[in-house]
């Protein structure tokens, strides 16, 4: 109580009393160090990771927010993520693999079908930085790039059968390095992924090694750097950068956080011609003179307008491209961002405590994304509701700000607004589906090219199935809203292929041919559906 009423003290101080967002500490007993909140068994609940050598931690969240923990012994990891973590499912098993970035190597934990991990580690060595899972030739399969800090950077293609094939340079090719913060985003709305990265000096000095670079996506694999052209060539010492639309006019922005304290942190609005202009100076970031390497984006009020979380200071988004500060509003490394108590508000995992977000009256909605010709986390979709609040965009990311890795899922506030117009999914492929007339306040899944097949069936639903896909077990969740259920699965043309009373939380669907479905569970007075996928 103590510290909520500091936060409310400090946000009344600045004038910002009206923000809504604090947040209350719980101690979680971790061991190794803290890293990611992420879905890792495919219920799409956010769950806890910390690592060790030997180890994974996991805290399994609950439908009912509550976490199950559990020890998973590996073999020795020839790399820690001393600098990054990030985390997939690049080998489309339905289970979350991880990527561990140090500071001689990188190191893969595969997560195999028995429950385990199985360890890779490559030869080079990679003085790594900040990493990421994308597809970086568009083929349907998951990539890793990570930043290099003394040399070109690396990335690791992946060849469609559970292995990589090692490239350096072409992306973050500077032949000394100073790669540190990537984030793939699609900068200029053409379907696919370009890459910035923050650079820095590790001894303060101010030169070329420094110069941020934006590469940009031909669409054919070609990329070519494009910083100084697109206004993006700042020569300043930052770690990581937060991308958002944080005008809502469908053009992806960039706040880039300064490390060191002589510089100050930047917000560039995209132009909408592949130019970026720094307005900086009529914000109002510059309130916030603490620097750090965390910086990321989230809208932690559910108003319908990306916030920016620097080093634990949230600057909050007014709506008219302003920002009100929030200092000292989390612990100044941010955390581990995903919502951990199944409520639609952002919290944070840091440390051994959870950060909850005391949250409002505001609506929202979640949506997880299941790739089929795509990648089967939709990393590199690009998301967009419109709703009487307007319209706003989100980009499905693994691995932002500097160390930690935050949730897949992709999600919105939406205001006082009770229900979202359209839901559109342009995925990687170019299949677009698009969802009308969306209930608030939940959670939905939808699987690429469902909506294009023609099936009237409404999507949205709040029926928990894992893993999604599966390639035997079908888990359901809290089934307590039914007395005596049964359940029906059809495939995509609408034949019923299986049907029978619900005897337990678990269907065996190994039988079913490899396809996407739809599971119905009823009784007298209740009908839930779900889509599913079967491997």
């Amino acid at each position: 109580m103590k510290k909520i009423f500091t936060l409310f003290l400090i946000m009344t101080f600045f004038g910002i009393g009206n923000a809504q967002v604090s947040f209350t500490s719980a101690p979680i007993s971790t061991t190794g160090a803290e890293r990611a909140a992420v879905d890792m068994n495919g219920d799409f609940l956010d769950d806890l990771v910390s690592v060790t050598e030997n180890n994974i931690q996991i805290y399994y969240q609950q439908p009912n927010g509550s976490f199950v923990m559990r020890n998973i012994a590996t073999s020795f990891a020839d790399n820690l993520p001393s600098w990054s973590l990030s985390a997939a499912d690049y080998d489309k098993n339905g289970k979350t693999d991880l990527l561990y970035a140090g500071g001689n190597g990188v190191t893969f934990m595969k997560a195999n079908n028995s429950d385990g991990f199985d360890e890779i580690s490559f030869p080079q060595y990679v003085f790594s930085q900040r990493s990421n899972f994308v597809d970086i030739n568009n083929d349907g399969h998951l990539d890793a790039f990570v930043c290099h800090d003394v040399a070109p950077s690396v990335y690791y293609i992946n060849n469609g059968d559970g292995t990589f094939t090692f490239h350096q340079g072409d992306i973050g090719d500077y032949p000394t390095g100073g790669n540190y913060g990537s984030v793939w985003v699609d900068y200029d709305n053409d379907g696919d992924m370009d890459c910035f990265i923050a650079k820095c000096n590790v001894n303060g000095d101010v030169n070329e090694r420094s110069e941020n670079q934006l590469y940009q996506n031909d669409g054919v694999g070609n990329f070519v750097e494009v910083g100084e052209a697109a206004g993006l060539k700042d020569n300043m010492q930052t770690w990581s950068s937060a991308w958002a639309d944080f005008d809502n006019d469908g053009f992806l922005d960039v706040f880039i956080g300064s490390s060191s304290s002589s510089f100050t942190h930047k917000i560039n609005r995209n132009n909408g011609d592949g130019t970026f202009t720094d307005i900086s100076a009529s914000t109002g970031i510059h309130a916030l003179t603490t620097t750090g390497i965390e910086n990321c984006t989230y809208d932690f009020n559910n108003d319908g307008y990306a916030d920016i979380l620097s080093n634990g200071n949230i600057l909050l988004n007014n709506g008219d491209l302003t920002f009100s500060l929030i200092p000292f509003a989390l612990p100044n490394n941010n955390g581990s961002l995903g919502d951990l108590n199944n409520d639609g508000f952002i919290d944070s995992f840091t440390g051994e405590n959870i950060y909850y977000n005391d949250a409002n009256s505001n609506h929202w909605i979640t949506l997880n994304t299941i790739g089929v010709e795509s990648n089967i986390n939709g990393i590199g979709a690009r998301v967009t509701i419109t709703s009487a609040l307007g319209t706003q965009i989100r980009e499905v990311r693994s691995g932002e700000g500097f160390k930690y890795m935050s949730t897949l899922n992709t999600h919105f506030g939406v205001g006082l607004d009770t229900e979202i117009t359209t839901l559109t999914i342009n995925w990687p492929s170019g299949i677009v589906d698009v969802l009308e007339n969306v209930a608030v306040d939940q959670v939905i899944s939808v699987v690429e090219g469902s909506t294009v097949l023609g099936i009237d069936e409404n999507i949205v639903s709040n029926l928990i199935l894992y893993p999604n896909p599966t390639e035997g077990i079908l888990n359901l969740g809290n089934l307590t809203d039914f007395a005596n259920p049964e359940y029906s699965i059809f495939d995509i043309k609408g034949k019923k292929v299986m049907d029978a009373r619900l005897d337990s939380n678990a269907i065996n669907v190994s039988n079913l041919a490899t396809g996407n479905y739809i599971l119905k569970v009823h009784d007298d007075n209740t009908l839930k559906s779900q889509r599913f996928i079967k491997r």
